[in-house]
């Protein structure tokens, strides 16, 4: 049996552009008005994946995300940096789900991946900021799990040593296999594309995708069948609707409040002790720290 590492990885949109429709009425994010972007932490969490695989012979790394159909843009970009292959769980059924409905189709796909000996996923996606996916999952697989980590410090078949960042420090543990591992963005930067693979993989697409396309691209595909991405629907992880999408989510938006921040004066400082610690007590006097 190979050594199977799955990284788990989202789409999410670019909240460095948020404007005034980013939020739809019913509290979930307007993702058709942003930018979409590989979440910046499962960079770091591919990076570590393909880190093991570096070291572990035989060993392969599958992506598995969830969202719209434009979502396997994702596994593509991670195909181009090192991983083998994907899979997209896309369904309208999954819309609105929040952590708990979100992690709950996710650990359904992964069990129908079994075996497999490591998750890994980003410490959390910077839509949502919760920080609960990768833990829920791990949960509901029943797996141990590593979380805030920040370097693969020795790996082999039998069990993974890794350094950990806390608030206060680092922690260095070491664990057996089956694990879950989510990474910290203070981990090392994932690595770019590789040309090759690039060249190789760029017609990879999933069948909804071929359908859009207006030329046909058939015969590619049936020569080549690695540039087939997987579509996975609810039905094929044999998921319970009823624990999807805002019906499986007991996480409710009650208010939205937009803050917009906005420059009104300014104050140029010297090098003075004196006049830092008179900003220092005046910021801590109208409490904008501390």
């Amino acid at each position: 049996m190979s050594f199977k590492i799955i990284v788990l990885a989202k789409q999410v949109p670019d909240t460095r552009n948020v404007g005034k429709d980013a939020m739809k009425a019913d509290g979930t994010v307007n993702r058709a008005a942003l930018p979409a972007i590989y979440n910046p932490e499962d960079l770091n969490a591919l990076e570590f994946a393909l880190r093991v695989k570096d070291q572990i012979k035989d060993a392969e790394v599958i992506v598995v995300t969830m969202g719209p159909f434009r979502a396997a843009e994702i596994i593509r970009e991670s195909i181009y940096r090192g991983a083998d292959k994907g899979f997209l769980l896309t369904d309208r059924k999954f819309a609105g789900s929040d952590t708990l409905a979100t992690s709950y189709a996710i650990a359904l796909a992964i069990k129908k991946l079994a075996p497999y000996h490591l998750v890994v996923a980003g410490r959390q996606a910077i839509d949502g900021d919760t920080a609960q996916v990768g833990p829920q999952t791990a949960e509901k697989l029943g797996l141990p799990q590593v979380t805030y980590a920040e370097e693969l410090v020795a790996v082999t078949q039998k069990d993974i040593t890794i350094k950990r960042r806390l608030e206060r420090g680092v922690e260095t543990v070491k664990s057996s296999f089956p694990l879950a591992v989510t990474v910290h963005g203070s981990a090392a930067d994932c690595r770019p594309r590789n040309a090759k693979r690039l060249m190789k993989y760029k017609h990879a697409k999933t069948l909804t995708e071929l359908q859009n396309e207006t030329k046909d691209y058939t015969h590619l595909y049936n020569e080549r069948p690695y540039l087939n991405i997987e579509e996975w629907t609810v039905e094929d992880i044999d998921a319970d609707v009823e624990a999807l999408g805002l019906s499986g989510s007991p996480t409710k938006v009650k208010t939205i409040q937009n803050v917009v921040f906005q420059s009104k004066d300014s104050k140029a400082l010297g090098t003075s002790n004196e006049e830092i610690n008179d900003l220092m007590k005046e910021l801590l006097d109208s409490h904008i720290i501390g």
